[in-house]
């Protein structure tokens, strides 16, 4: 079935296509690709069985898309693509695929670690995607240096780091070390929710959607008139009607 959106998407790119579709390049439809990723996960979250192969396979467009744009430039094609992520798996699972014994899965990281060195990289820290969301990328920057032993022992160390960097923030002179100091801080929560084994874009993810819940809720308790409440009045409304809806 992928022949069909391999035909569709050279038919769109080619003589007589879609206007759209050719002036694409990897740089204009990398963020519709993001996009998709986000909008998979949406529905997921929200355990929509329809949406989520629907938006399956818009983020399988993407891919037929990028690797179009690559057979037209003779890079590569989606074939390679596709062999190339088979041969990964294969050797990211030799207690599989090898002769390692069962229960080899922990030789992920090794087999990841031995890739990024064959590709030649310089720092433990190399391959950490910087288009990632920044709280994900900032806790994958930390796992890979605690990796090396470049680590608090305990939960103990990012929560005091939490408690002065939040000093710095109120003793930040200007709005450029203000921008430093928080983003300092937002680092070390991420350490902190790290130490306590949670995924801090998992945690912000459930904090922004009980805050959808709880300020729909107060907006529907004040009504046409809530808009002109007091911010004491609101906070009356999210006392009482707001949890209500957690």
């Amino acid at each position: 079935m992928i022949e069909r959106l391999v035909a569709i998407m050279a038919r769109l790119r080619g003589p007589g296509g879609c206007e759209w579709d050719r002036a694409q390049t990897w740089s204009t439809i990398a963020p519709y690709t993001i996009e998709e990723a986000y909008e998979v996960a949406d529905a997921i979250a929200r355990a929509d069985v329809v949406d989520i192969k629907d938006e399956l396979g818009d983020l399988l467009l993407q891919v037929v898309f990028h690797s179009r744009i690559a057979e037209e430039a003779g890079a590569f094609t989606l074939a390679d693509v596709l062999t190339a992520i088979s041969d990964k798996m294969e050797r990211r699972h030799p207690h599989i695929f090898g002769d390692t014994p069962d229960g080899g899965h922990h030789l992920w990281e090794e087999v990841k670690a031995a890739e990024r060195a064959a590709r030649g990289a310089a720092s433990a820290l190399d391959g950490v995607a910087v288009g990632l969301p920044a709280l994900t990328r900032a806790e994958k920057l930390q796992k890979r240096a605690a990796r090396t032993g470049f680590d608090w022992p305990d939960a103990e160390g990012p929560r005091a780091k939490i408690v002065e960097e939040l000093a710095e923030v109120d003793a930040a002179a200007s709005d450029d070390e203000r921008l430093d100091e928080i983003g300092d801080l937002l680092f070390a929560v991420v350490n902190w929710a790290r130490h306590h084994g949670v995924d801090p874009e998992a945690a912000l993810r459930h904090a922004n959607a009980k805050f959808d819940r709880r300020f729909r809720a107060i907006e529907t308790a004040g009504g046409d008139a809530f808009a002109g409440l007091s911010l004491e009045e609101k906070e009356r409304l999210w006392q009482t009607v707001g949890k209500g809806s957690d």
